[in-house]
């Protein structure tokens, strides 16, 4: 199988790459997300900001990103 960058993965191999993890089969490949994503906090007071050196979310006040913001449940 070829990946989205066109380079050649065996059958049975696994690699990750755009905070994706991925695998190959003889089915085809596969991949999905490498983090999880904020799903309950507070959407009014605060927003999440995504770091794609480190493939993940930080939830922070909208008025003061130096605050960090309770996150209740993660999708992903």
């Amino acid at each position: 199988c070829f990946d989205i960058k066109g380079i050649l993965r065996e059958f049975g191999s696994k690699w990750t790459d755009y905070c994706t993890d991925c695998s190959s089969s003889r089915g085809g490949i596969r991949c999905c997300a490498s983090y999880g994503r904020p799903d309950d906090y507070d959407k009014e007071k605060c927003e999440s900001i995504f770091n794609k050196e480190t493939c993940s979310y930080k939830v922070v006040e909208k008025d003061d990103h130096s605050k960090e913001c309770p996150v209740y449940s993660w999708v992903g």
